[in-house]
């Protein structure tokens, strides 16, 4: 009897460690649920004589997007001189090219000063009640990092019609562009996915680059001149990945 009371009460011990253990997982994957979006790509530049589509105020600070949901906040960098401003998303039903991260209206074009024939930004997500609306990747769901932080830190309210202005970066006049697939822990996995792109597509520049001890990136490139990126980057968009990037290679 009483060995049937001891094994009663282990068992239920086990039990509510199991229990336990289970809440604090599930803890864990409700913090993973609202990765900070980051992308850095190609924007296209509001025209109302040549776009066909839901209208953008020329003087406004607003943008379309397809990932980020409606009245989203941004912050809109050019990377090529380090002019930032922060934009508000419009609207995220507008079609327009996955090749493009953004329609941007003059006026954040000419505030940025973003060279027109090659309109590179990085937009950063300003979590505020908004979530990035990801699409699903067929697959490395697990194991794609999410290590890379929004750099939003310092950004005051008074800044939000603001843009500041940094230290002008050196220009260079050729083109160099590679497409960020992802980024990975594990190296064999990172491999993993070159293999079923090349046997899922017909790219054939694909390499992997170690980053840290903990970082491998697969990177398709590099380009040197928009045609041949754009007919890449299309290629590999079919695979459906989560969040593909176009990184300068300067």
């Amino acid at each position: 009897m009483k060995l049937n009371l001891v094994i009663i009460y282990l068992l239920s011990l086990f039990l509510f460690g199991c229990e336990q253990n289970i809440s604090i997982s599930s803890k864990k994957n409700d913090l993973n649920l609202e990765d900070k979006y980051k992308n850095l790509g190609f924007a296209l530049v509001y025209d109302k004589d040549l776009m066909k589509i839901k209208k953008l105020d020329d003087r406004s600070l607003d943008i379309f997007h397809k990932s980020l949901k409606r009245k989203s906040i941004v912050k809109i960098t050019n990377p090529k001189n380090g002019n930032f401003l922060i934009a508000n998303v419009k609207s995220n039903k507008v079609r327009f090219s996955n090749f493009y991260n953004a329609i941007l209206s003059p006026r954040i074009a000419k505030d940025l000063d973003l060279d027109l024939m090659e309109p590179y930004v990085e937009i950063v997500l300003i979590p505020k009640g908004s979530t990035f609306v990801a699409k699903k990747a067929k697959t490395f769901d697990e194991e794609r990092s999410v290590a890379e932080k929004a750099p939003i830190d310092g950004i005051q309210i008074n800044d939000l019609n603001k843009k500041k202005t940094k230290k002008k970066i050196k220009k260079h006049n050729f083109f160099s562009y590679s497409i960020k697939v992802a980024d990975f822990y594990y190296k064999n996995s990172a491999i993993l996915l070159v293999d079923r792109i090349k046997n899922e597509t017909s790219l054939k520049n694909l390499k992997i680059v170690k980053i840290s001890k903990t970082k491998y990136r697969v990177l398709i490139g590099p380009f040197n001149d928009i045609k041949s990126l754009r007919e890449s980057f299309e290629k590999i968009d079919v695979l459906n990945f989560e969040n593909l990037e176009i990184l300068n290679n300067v």
